[in-house]
């Protein structure tokens, strides 16, 4: 199992990166809160991995901390949320909010969430609420990356919002200021489409 990769940033895109380690391209999925903290692509990076293994795949699910790691694979623990979901999960709300929602039982919050519907949401609080308060103290870290709306709409469509609701949401933050950085646009972004 491989549990750590250091090597440099080949390629990044908002669900995927290369990481190349000594001459080696890894595909590595990883959550939109990785993707924020990211260097440039060709510089060097670590990434914490949690290696998925099927009858027919091997899939490395990336990670600048282990906070992140341990919040994907408590939701990996969820019946009925597999790794996609789990990543989902993470691209749609920041971790400080997902364990915040976890411990107040937020089922609304969830929800609104793509991909995430009514019973996995309470599936969630119920196995996850209890478990979630160790994270609660935790401090969470975030550098963001250069902006650009089409970026911050390609996100939105691959994390599941329809294409027409997300560029109503980008071209309304882009009438009215948007942030400098794509991390902030994009949280903004996501905030106004789940009414958070």
């Amino acid at each position: 199992m491989i549990g750590r990769l250091t090597g440099r940033l080949a390629e990044k895109s908002p669900d995927v990166v290369v990481l190349d380690v000594g001459g080696v391209g890894y595909l590595v999925h990883i959550p939109l809160s990785t993707f924020y903290e990211l260097p440039e692509a060709e510089s060097p990076v670590s990434l914490w991995i949690h290696t998925h293994v099927r009858e027919d795949t091997l899939a490395l699910y990336g990670f600048l901390t282990e906070r992140e790691r341990a919040l994907f694979l408590m939701l990996l623990s969820v019946a009925g949320i597999g790794p996609r979901v789990a990543l989902t999960v993470l691209s749609g709300i920041p971790p400080a909010e997902l364990v915040d929602a976890l411990r107040k039982q937020d089922v609304r919050r969830l929800v609104a969430i793509p991909g995430v519907g009514k019973k996995t949401a309470e599936r969630m609080v119920l196995e996850l609420a209890e478990k979630s308060s160790k994270f609660a103290a935790e401090p969470e870290a975030a550098t963001p990356a250069a902006v650009s709306a089409d970026d911050v709409l390609s996100a939105l469509v691959n994390l599941g919002y329809r294409k027409a609701e997300a560029e109503r949401a980008v071209d309304t933050i882009a009438r009215t200021g948007a942030p400098e950085d794509f991390g902030e646009f994009l949280k903004v972004a996501l905030k106004r489409l789940t009414g958070g």
